[in-house]
Order: C-alpha cells, then sequence, then structure tokens
C-alpha cells in the first residue's frame, strides 16, 4: 500500500521506500532521468525508480512514461529538490479513465479555465474528457437557441480538442439526442419536434410532475433530421470516434405525442427504434456510439435490440447504484459497458461525502466494466463551487486508476489545493447535514422516510421547498457545525478557493437560517436574512465571472432571486 506520507494521487498500486534521498540537479531533466521501453510491463503501466544516482522510468508505451512522469512530478511538489529514494510500481485498473463536465446548465468554464482543468486532469491521470451538451454548442442554424448564452463554438471545441490531446487526453464528442433538450423545445421554431406540448404535462419517473417539453417525438420523421444536423456538424470537429448521444430519462414519451406508439408497440421497442436510428447517424460519420443506458437496462428483456457496437454507460449516484449488475447485464448480449458515478457535488452546495464514497466504491468493484467515467452535474445552474466537484473529482481520479485501494483524502487536499488538511476537511463539509438527510428520502406507508437521494437536505429546502425535514433545533445544530468548521478551515495555495470555500459555507449559513424561518423561528430577523442573501448573491456573479463565461450567470442567479421573492415581507 502506499505510503501516505508521499501524498501522491491518484494512490500507486505499490511503493517500495530505500530510506535514501536523491537530490535533482539543475538543468533539462534530460540531464539526470534515464527512460526504457519494457514489454514486459502492462498497457499504461510503469516502474518509477529514484536512487542515489538518479531517475530511471521503465513504460511499455508512451502513456506509461508519461504517467510515470507525472507521478515525478507530484513528488516534486511534494519534496522540492530532495525526493526520498524509491521504487514505484503501477498500473491502471480501468484502461478508460473519463471525466465528464456539465457545460448545459448555465455554467460554461472560460478557455483559460478549461486550460487549467484539462492540465490539473491530466495530472491525477485522467485520458478521457466529456462536456455535457444539451443546447450549448454554437450549431448553425439554431442561433435562436443558444443567442446569449457564449455557447461552444466550433473553433473553441477544435482548440480544445488539441489541448486535450497534447495532455494525453481523449475529447470525445457529447450531443444529447433525445430527451433533456427543452432548450431547443421550447422555442416556437422547435414545438413540433417536441414529445409534450409547450403547456402540457407529464410525469417524471413518479418523481415530480413537470410541464413542457423535455424529448424529442421518437414519431416525429423531422426530429430524426435534427438529430442528423447537429451530429453533422459536431462530428468533423473531435478526433476521438466515440460520440456521447445521451437518450437519458425519457420519461415523457409514451405521455404525449408517442402515447399511441407506445401502447401499440410498448415502450422499450418505440425507444430502442429511436435509439437505434440515432446511432446509425453516428455510424455514418465513422465514428462509435455511446448511450446512457438507464432507459434500455429497464427492459432487460430487449437488451439484445441494442445497436451493435454501442457501448452503454452505466450510471447511477448513491452507494447502492447496481454498476456491477449492469454491466453484467450488457455484457451478456455482447455490449460493452462503463461505469459512471458522480461527484456528488450538484444538488448539495456541500457535497455527499458519505454518498461520494460509497458510489464510487460500487463503480470500482465493477470488474466487466472497460471504462470508468466520473460525472459532475450542474442542476439549477451549478449551485456548487468548483472546489466541492474538484475534490469529488479527485476521489474519484483514484478510483479510476487505483480501483478499490484505500483512499486518504490528504493526497486530494495537497493535489488539488496544496494543503493536506483541506481533504479531510472538505470531507467534513459533505457531511454538515448528513443526518437531515437520513429524513428526507421518499415517504413510506407507515409514515417513514427513506433517505434522501441525490441531494443534502439544505438544497431541497432551499431551492426545491420540499416538505420540511427537521426541525428547528436540527436545522440550528446543523448551522453550528458549519461555524465550527469554519473556524477550522485550513488555507489553500489559491485565494480563489480560499474565497470560493468562504462562500460555500456562507451559503451553507443562509440555507440553515431560511430553513428556521421556514419553520416559524421568530428569533431570526428578515431585514437581515436579505441583506445576507443581497451579499451572496453579489459574491456568487464575481465568484463566477473568475472561471466561467458570463451568458448563463442571470439564469443561474434566478434561483436566488426566486428565494429572495419569497422571503416573508
Amino acid at each position: 500500500m502506499l505510503d501516505t506520507d508521499l501524498l501522491l494521487l491518484p494512490a500507486p498500486e505499490r511503493v517500495e521506500r530505500h530510506g535514501g534521498w536523491y537530490v535533482l540537479p539543475a538543468g533539462p531533466r534530460t540531464w539526470w532521468m534515464t527512460t526504457s521501453c519494457d514489454s514486459s510491463l502492462p498497457a499504461q503501466g510503469y516502474v518509477l525508480e529514484v536512487a542515489a544516482a538518479g531517475v530511471g522510468i521503465r513504460a511499455a508505451d508512451a502513456a506509461g512514461m508519461r504517467y510515470a512522469q507525472a507521478t515525478l512530478d507530484q513528488l516534486i511538489s511534494r519534496f522540492g529538490a530532495r525526493i526520498p529514494t524509491l521504487t514505484i510500481h503501477d498500473q491502471p485498473r480501468f484502461a478508460v479513465r473519463g471525466v465528464m463536465l456539465d457545460v448545459s446548465r448555465d455554467r460554461i468554464p472560460t478557455m483559460a479555465e478549461f486550460s487549467r482543468i484539462i492540465a490539473q486532469l491530466a495530472a491525477w491521470k485522467i485520458n478521457h474528457l466529456q462536456l455535457y451538451v444539451e443546447h450549448t454548442v454554437a450549431y448553425a442554424g439554431h442561433e435562436t437557441v443558444w443567442q446569449g448564452l457564449d455557447p461552444l463554438t466550433p473553433a473553441e471545441l477544435r482548440t480544445l480538442d488539441d489541448e486535450c490531446a497534447r495532455h494525453g487526453i481523449e475529447l470525445a464528442a457529447n450531443q444529447n439526442c433525445f430527451g433533456h433538450l427543452s432548450g431547443f423545445l421550447k422555442h416556437p421554431a422547435y414545438h413540433h419536434l417536441a414529445e409534450i406540448a409547450i403547456d402540457g404535462s407529464w410525469d417524471f419517473n413518479g418523481l415530480v410532475t413537470r410541464t413542457g417539453p423535455f424529448s424529442l417525438c421518437p414519431s416525429e420523421p423531422a426530429a430524426i433530421a435534427f438529430v442528423a444536423d447537429l451530429l453533422t456538424q459536431l462530428c468533423p470537429l473531435i478526433r476521438s470516434p466515440w460520440v456521447n448521444v445521451g437518450c437519458d430519462e425519457t420519461f415523457d414519451v409514451g405521455q404525449g405525442r408517442s402515447r399511441a406508439a407506445v401502447a401499440e408497440r410498448g415502450r422499450a421497442a418505440v425507444y430502442l427504434e429511436f435509439l437505434n436510428t440515432v446511432c446509425r447517424l453516428v455510424t455514418s460519420h465513422g465514428k462509435r456510439p455511446q448511450f446512457w443506458a438507464d432507459i434500455a437496462l429497464e427492459h432487460p428483456e430487449a437488451l439484445d435490440q441494442l445497436p451493435a457496437g454501442a457501448l452503454g454507460l452505466a450510471w447511477g449516484y448513491e452507494g447502492d447504484a447496481c454498476f456491477a449488475r449492469w454491466c453484467e447485464q450488457l455484457a451478456a448480449v455482447g455490449r460493452s459497458a462503463w461505469v459512471c458515478p458522480g461527484t456528488s457535488s450538484w444538488r448539495s452546495i456541500t457535497g455527499r461525502t458519505t454518498e461520494r464514497r460509497a458510489n464510487l466504491l460500487a463503480a470500482a468493484a465493477a470488474h466487466q466494466a472497460v471504462g470508468f467515467l466520473i460525472t459532475d452535474w450542474g442542476d439549477l445552474g451549478h449551485r456548487q463551487q468548483w472546489p466541492i466537484a474538484l475534490h469529488g473529482l479527485a476521489e474519484g481520479a483514484h478510483r479510476a486508476w487505483s480501483g478499490t485501494a484505500d483512499w486518504d483524502p490528504r493526497c486530494a487536499g495537497f493535489q488539488a489545493f496544496g494543503t493536506a488538511a483541506l481533504g479531510p476537511w472538505l470531507d467534513a463539509v459533505g457531511e454538515v447535514d448528513s443526518d437531515l438527510r437520513q429524513l428526507g428520502g421518499k415517504l413510506q406507508t407507515d409514515g417513514s422516510r427513506l433517505p434522501l437521494r441525490n441531494a443534502t437536505a439544505m438544497f431541497t429546502d432551499l431551492h426545491l421547498n420540499t416538505p420540511y425535514i427537521g426541525s428547528i433545533q436540527q436545522w440550528q445544530a446543523v448551522e453550528q457545525r458549519i461555524t465550527e468548521l469554519a473556524a477550522q478551515r485550513p488555507a489553500s495555495n489559491s485565494l480563489q478557493v480560499d474565497r470560493e470555500l468562504v462562500h460555500t459555507l456562507a451559503v451553507a449559513r443562509f440555507a440553515c437560517a431560511r430553513a428556521r424561518v421556514r419553520r416559524g423561528d421568530s428569533a431570526l430577523s428578515i431585514d437581515l436574512l436579505k441583506k445576507h442573501l443581497s451579499d451572496i448573491r453579489t459574491e456568487y456573479q464575481a465568484l463566477w465571472l473568475t472561471r466561467s463565461r458570463g451568458g448563463g450567470l442571470a439564469a443561474s442567479c434566478s434561483h436566488y432571486d426566486a428565494i429572495l421573492a419569497g422571503l416573508p415581507q
């Protein structure tokens, strides 16, 4: 196991300490480091040897050489000019180790921020990246949809593709082609493509009633022409053979215009026919499709009808996600699968530590998966600050490389933020409302509730106005924990990160205070609460513009505006 005082991320498979030190000479690295090819080592694996006389790297391929040098760079950042003498034997658990960032819910990073993210992921041996797209690429002919959003342009996607390639990362094309398309369908020019009318309502998987369009209508011929146009524009921009076509959560299909088709042929048949057509469009461009596998997995009897050659993305965001079973089901019909856990940063404010760790471990244990894609979503305009997401990505990178090996959160603190103590502190922040999360889930017939899923209690009470979870006293206890953690916060190596973490705690404290007001606590001044939220909104705007484009800022801030409007007068 890793000697934890090294604080390397991801953790190497085996480290042998030799008790001495090597002093780095000045000058180019080629003066003091030797490299050699060793075909006996596994793909992407390496051996890094630091001896009194110098540094040697053996690797089977260019990727292994790159990862050995990344480890050496981490040692230098940890120890400076004196590196401990050691031998590291290392290889990845998953050949593909990916990250998917949501750029469709208001927040799109600036190009400078993308560069920083790509370099950080490469340092953690991530070799695949996707940018989740619904309506935020500047497709020609669709200006009405993306105007004012600061979308990703074709030139920017080419630039990002080149930058990823320079860092040994594969950028894959991503465009949802079935559901999650309200960004298009809400506009009059696209109403005819939608399953649900603009004023229609529908049931979202028994969880909530939604209104308005969401998915394309699979029985509308023009829907395929629409998808074909998007893919024809997107596919040539990115060199990877992979195209993620999405097609997840299409729960509205059969509740609107395709109701008769679903009644006659079944939901699985209607869904799979459209998915197969979309995948044929991808292959016509010489690419290979990926798709979110949730809808298909609901119909195991029909899995053999999945497109040949398509790769299933098995996703779930709790510790009980059945990654191993899902991969086995797809393998049984000859389809490869990746596991897709999450950072648990979205719908949280502070993160969800216990749920994240269990979710990532469940994914790492799915031995039939051929890839590991860590997802970071941005529901309701990205309520989480970037350090909360980055902390989750760090642990995800460890799982993608090291599987179920032990994890030390100090590694994330040091390698992501320059302060080892910040990792355990962020883990504690992600647990501040854990007791309330146990009370806030689905109501059972006996009146009890299951644990809250895919969200923290603070987020749901602040943004969703759900039925009350917890008492005034319980919310006061959460607020007290936040205050204690604020006093214990270690400084990072970045004033920006420190500012974002202070803001995170301010939002968390406000969520607790507002929860108390909702429950009738008269000890709080509404005027001070409004002032607190106004200050939060101002700081939120300033922080947003340090990392992200301005196009989605007003839409993201509107969630705070709605809270302000709902406070007592």
